[in-house]
Formats: structure tokens, sequence, C-alpha cells
């Protein structure tokens, strides 16, 4: 009778799924077991499926002799001694494999990225959008590279040095189409503060000591890249960084105030003292270079506003700088006003090359080189990140550092100190069109024509104008928006944001930076420490638990807890983990209770499947738990680890501890099999001699009664009133 009523099972189902299917597949009768039924069931939710499912049933409820509901758990397979004792290939092994795999091709788009835009190039497409946005961008960094210099503490020729060789180096080891590289304002701004604390920026050890700083942080780009190291940085927030700009392009904007103003001001990174030289010097003020300054800033941020809202207008944003030249160019040489400062006598010609000396100085620029390189990762390879991803193509962020190293290397050897990307010139060669790193070929090209023949106009250009472009340029870095934004958000980051900001503006860049870090690891240390740990309770009518604080409508059941650990668990959470298990046990407030009416917790099942690692203290840990809730009655259960975990419990011996009965693929069949243990324990299952007989069903009437409970949202294992 078992037999037949297992093959007719079977059969039913097997034709039910050949139906559902839509005749795919083929029709077997052969009689397979009757967990096919629930594997159905578990994978297609349609009603069909459903008296599929309450055909197994019937087979279930034929071999129970006991009374009880019968409890479906999925199976959860163990792993095997053969699962994790097969010896894995060790890492340089594979590496050493992958490379021999490597075809030339592959080698050289490795070492020469540009060969992947070379071979691909569609010359009636993009040659003319190249060099249109080359021309643009170029005539946009002549100016720029000459204010950012002054702005490091240097004569304006190093900010065209800095803008010629990087730029050819960096469009063929880098692997960005679109980043356009240079001189910028805040590793202007770096370099000057740790330069002007060393030597006096009228003395040729300043030059010596810039383009050293070049080689360093070039060096330093290129282990990280080859050693991909570039991970580091996720470390650091986007708060910390936010704030960090925007206390640094505050301080740009002040340290250029004395090109405005008509007098002299101390050079320094800090707020304070800058104000305070500011008002010292107010007696010698002089309004031509003030109002001059004032219209041409003026000017630049009319045309970069209306590039940016007027897509007819693009152009002038990347016009503005050139603008501002000529006007301020044209302004001297028809009025010769004597209380305007100019730039004065550029040498005209290419940089020659020459091998950076003063090492020995070395030692002193490690901690900025290290700043820079930090600042090329969060700006750069950010930005190069996003341009690729809009334009449709992959980028390794540690081979663009290791371009970007290589740039800094090269360019250190003809006189050019440390270059990053830009944002605001890589915007533009991207609203220009830019396709392929022949845009930066075509800027390097223009570079090399303003240094050849174009030095000795720039002899007349003022230095408010300069100073003019550098501070709508840095205009931009201030983000207070962001800060709003922070506020609304997620007030923790505004307080990174704001005690980064603070203590750059205060106590200078390094010490604003290191702070920032602080705190921004403090906060990562802590919630790992400290990791979210959740009550689940079932969703009304599903088999679904979630949050119970999030979910107010869930419900647990009285003398279970199901708990969800929502990180990874590891030495430092392990003691948080456990109190917190341990106060769930004595009280979980704020949700609804059923099930049995019983007085403590017999069961805490640990819901592991956002857990993606454990170590040997966690292991330790949850033995000592077992052994602490085993005195008490309590069983642990594991529900849903994901393979590794799983591997490691497995070897660790924890299962075998805990009782690989207690291990379940899904939360509910760990709280089915629970809600059954809790009933037997408290009498509450009914004996088969307290049954009554009833009338012996057909086949086709137990099939649609099953059917009927199966469809139901009841719990199985409760009375109507208690779910």
């Amino acid at each position: 009778m078992r037999w037949s009523i297992s093959w007719v099972s079977s059969s039913v189902s097997n034709f039910l799924f050949f139906f559902s299917s839509g005749g795919e597949g083929s029709l077997n009768l052969g009689g397979p077991p009757p967990s096919r039924c629930r594997t159905l069931r578990f994978y297609l939710s349609q009603p069909l499926m459903e008296i599929s499912y309450a055909t197994s049933s019937i087979v279930d409820a034929v071999s129970d002799a006991s009374g009880e509901r019968p409890v479906k758990v999925l199976p959860l397979l163990h792993p095997s001694l053969s699962s994790f004792r097969r010896p894995s290939a060790p890492f340089l092994s594979r590496w050493v494999s992958r490379l021999r795999e490597m075809s030339s091709l592959e080698w050289m788009e490795l070492f020469l990225p540009c060969t992947r835009w070379i071979r691909t190039y569609n010359w009636r497409e993009f040659l003319q959008a190249d060099l249109m946005a080359g021309v643009t961008v170029g005539i946009m960094l002549v100016p720029q590279a000459m204010s950012y210099a002054k702005l490091a503490g240097l004569h304006p020729i190093y900010g065209l040095y800095s803008s010629f060789v990087p730029i050819f180096v960096y469009s063929i080891f880098g692997s960005s189409r679109q980043l356009a590289i240079g001189p910028v304002a805040l590793v202007s701004l770096l370099v000057s503060n740790v330069l002007s604390k060393i030597v006096d920026s009228s003395d040729k050890l300043y030059t010596e000591l810039a383009i050293l700083l070049a080689f360093m942080v070039g060096v330093l780009e290129c282990l990280m890249g080859l050693f991909r190291l570039g991970w580091l940085i996720r470390f650091i927030s986007h708060s910390v960084i936010s704030g960090f700009t925007t206390a640094s392009a505050i301080v740009i904007a002040l340290s250029q105030a004395k090109y405005f103003l008509g007098y002299n001001i101390e050079r320094s990174s800090k707020i304070v003292p800058l104000i305070r030289s500011i008002i010292a010097g107010a007696s010698d003020f002089k309004w031509p270079p003030f109002v001059m300054g004032s219209f041409i800033l003026g000017i630049l941020l009319l045309m970069k506003e209306l590039g940016k809202t007027k897509k007819n207008l693009r152009m002038l944003r990347a016009a503005g700088p050139l603008t501002a030249v000529l006007l301020g160019t044209s302004f001297v040489k028809i009025f010769h006003p004597s209380s305007i400062s100019l730039v004065g006598d550029v040498p005209q010609g290419l940089p020659k090359f020459s091998v950076p000396r003063e090492f020995q100085h070395a030692k002193s620029l490690i901690s900025t080189a290290v700043l820079i390189t930090g600042v090329a990762i969060m700006e750069s390879v950010g930005i190069a990140k996003a341009l690729a991803a809009k334009h449709g193509y992959e980028l390794d962020s540690n081979q663009e550092l290791f371009g970007l190293g290589v740039a800094n290397i090269c360019g250190s050897f003809f006189y050019s100190y440390p270059t990053t990307g830009s944002f605001s010139r890589s915007a533009v060669n991207h609203e220009s069109g830019a396709k392929t790193g022949l845009s930066g070929i075509t800027m390097g090209i223009i570079m090399g024509c303003a240094l050849l023949f174009m030095t000795p106009l720039f002899r007349d250009i003022p230095q408010c104008v300069l100073a003019a472009i550098v501070v709508s340029a840095v205009m931009g870095l201030v983000e207070h928006k962001e800060a709003f934004f922070l506020w609304r958000v997620d007030k923790r980051d505004f307080f990174l944001w704001i005690v980064t900001c603070f203590t750059t503006l205060m106590f200078g860049i390094e010490i604003g930076v290191l702070v920032g870090v602080a705190f921004s690891l403090a906060f990562v240390i802590h919630e790992s420490a400290n990791p979210h740990v959740a009550v689940l309770g079932r969703l009304p009518g599903t088999t679904v638990y979630r949050n119970i604080l999030q979910y107010p409508e869930a419900y647990t059941y009285n003398g279970i807890v199901v708990v969800r650990v929502d990180a990874p668990i590891y030495f430092a959470n392990t003691s948080y983990i456990k109190e917190r298990l341990r106060e769930y046990e004595v009280d979980i407030s704020g949700s609804i209770k059923r099930g049995p009416d019983v007085e403590r917790i017999h069961f805490v099942i640990i819901e592991m499947s956002p857990v993606t690692y454990v170590d040997s203290s966690a292991i330790q840990a949850l033995k000592e738990l077992h052994q602490e809730y085993k005195s008490r009655g309590i069983q642990i259960i594991i529900a849903n680890p994901n393979r590794e975990v799983h591997l490691s419990l497995f070897k660790s011996g924890l299962l075998d501890i805990l009782g690989k009965e207690w291990c379940f693929v899904r939360v509910h069949d760990a709280v089915q099999v629970c809600l059954q243990r809790v009933q037997k324990l408290h009498g509450l299952v009914r004996n088969n001699s307290d049954q009554t007989p009833r009338k012996q069903l057909s086949f086709l009437q137990s099939l649609w009664k099953q059917g009927e409970e199966a469809n139901s949202y009841t719990e199985p294992l409760l009375s109507e009133k208690d779910v």
C-alpha cells in the first residue's frame, strides 16, 4: 500500500511538472522519490505545484505514526573531508600560469594600454572630435598651468613644463582615454606647504625639491599600482575627502589674496595666519589690482556658469582662462599700469633632460609624497572610472595608478613638479567630445607650441589675472551643499566632514588629513566591532523572516529566538555578539508573540546568510556559548551558512558539538522543528490513543484535502488561535 501510494504520488507530480512546463522535457512515471515534488514547489510557486506538493504530503502522512503534523525540511548537505582536503593551487602558481596563457597582444595591452584604442581607432568618427577636444583643453591648460605653478611657489614656466612631457607619457601608459592630467590646485598647495617650510621659494633648491617630489610621487604610484594597493584608500570616507578639499579650497583662495590686494601676505596652509597677515597689511592696499582681479574673476565665473547651464555655450567654460589672459594682457599693453605686477620674462623652448637631484632631502618629503599619491588615487582614479563608465570601456584602477606614476617619473626628468588628473579639464575634455588618448596628445602638442613660440607673449600677463583663474577653479571645490546633504542623511558623516574641514583650516593640511583619516578608521573599527544584530520575526502569511523593528507586523514564537548577524564574526566583535544574544534570551520587546505559552527560551536560531567569514575566535566563542546555553537547556541552531562559513564550522568540529541535525538551509525549517520540540517538551502534542477514529478517505479525497492544507497560510504546527 505504501509503495503504491508513493508511486501514484510521484507519477501525478511528474505529470503536473510536464504539464506546467509547457510540454518540455520527458514524462517519467518510473517512480522518483517524493522529494522531487518538494523540490518543484521550492523552485516553482504556481498553483499546480501546490497540488504536486500535496501529493508528496500523502506519503509523509502515511508514514507518520505519532499523530504529529509532519515537518518538511530541506536537507543541508554537510561537507565531506574531500571537499576541503583537495590541495588548491598556490596563488603564485595560478598567477604564473595566467601569465603563460597571455597572448602577445594581451602583453602589449598590459604594458601599453594605448594599444587598446589604437587598434580600434575609427579615423572618420574619432579624429575630428579628438582634435577639437585636445585644442579646447590645451588652450584652457596654458594659463591654468602658469597659475598653478605660481600657487606652488614656482616660476610659471614650470607649470608649462609639467603640462608637456607628462601628458604625452600618460597618453601611452594611462588607461583612461578622457582624463586630462597636469598641474592642479590641490597638489600645488601641498607642494607649496611642504617646501616653504624647508627653503625660501626664491632659492634654486626650492625648484629642485619640487622636481624631486614629482619623482618620489611617481615611484610611489608605480609601486602601489604594481602591488595593487589602491584599495588602501577605500578606508578614507567620502566625507573626509570632501571636508579636506573644501578647507584646502578656502586656503588656496586666501593665499591668492596678495595678488588682488597688491601686498605680500604670509605663506601658510592655516587660515588664522593668513587672515592675520591680510588684516595687518591692509594699509598697503592697492585699488588697481583689486579692481582688475575682481573684474576678471567675475567674467570667469559668468563664463563658467553659462558653459555649464547652456549646452550651446559650453565652449565658454573652456575659453574662460584664455579670455581672462587676453583681456588682462590687452589692458596692460594699452594703459601700462605701474601698480599691477606682471609675470615677467618666461624662458622660451622645450625643457631639457635633467636627472632629479637633492636626494638628501627625500626623507622630509616622504609624508607629502604619500599625501599627493593619496590625492591622485582619490581624485584622478575616481574621475577616470566615472569617465570610463560613461564611454563604455573597462578601467583597471591599479593600471591607471601605474600610468600616473610613469608620467610623474618621466616628467621629473624634464623639470616637472607633481601632476595628476584635473576634474575641471577632464570634464571639459569629455564635454568637448574626446574619444581616445589622441586628445591628450593634441594637448601636449598645443603646450609644445606655446613653449616654442608663445612665451614672449606671457611676459605682460598680470599676476592678478592668474590669481583670478586659480580662485575661479577652486571655488568649485567648496562643497557646502555636500555638508547640508550629509546633515540630512547621516549625522556621523557630517561630523567627519566638519572635523576634517575644521582641523585642516586651523592646524594645516597634514594634521587635517591625519585627523580625518583617524576618525574615519575609528568609525570603521567601531562598526566592525559592534555589528548590527537583528531579531527576526515571521511575516504574516509567509515563510519569510525579517527584522521585527523594521516590520512591526512580524511575529515571533514563544521559546524561540531567531537572530541575524549582519557582519563577519571575528575576534573583534565576538564579545559584542555574545552580549546581544544574552540580551535577546532575556527579553524581546516590541514583538507579537505566538505559539505555545512557555516561560523561557529553548532554542536560539542564528541566521548566518550575511556572515561572510568566521575566524577561530568566533568559533571558540560559539563553543563557549553552546556550553553556557547547554547548562540552561538551550540549543543553538545554525541556519543558512555560506560555503566558506560552513566549511570553517565543519573543520573546527563545531557542527559535531552542536549536532548536525541542528543545521538547516532555511530559517523556517529550523522554526518548524523547534516548534515541534517545544510542543513535545510541554506535552502539547496529542497521542494516537487520544485521537478518535476518523473515516478513511479515498485517494482523491486525501489529495484534495492535502492540497487545501498546503495552500493555506496557517502554521502547520499550531492551532488557528495561536497563528
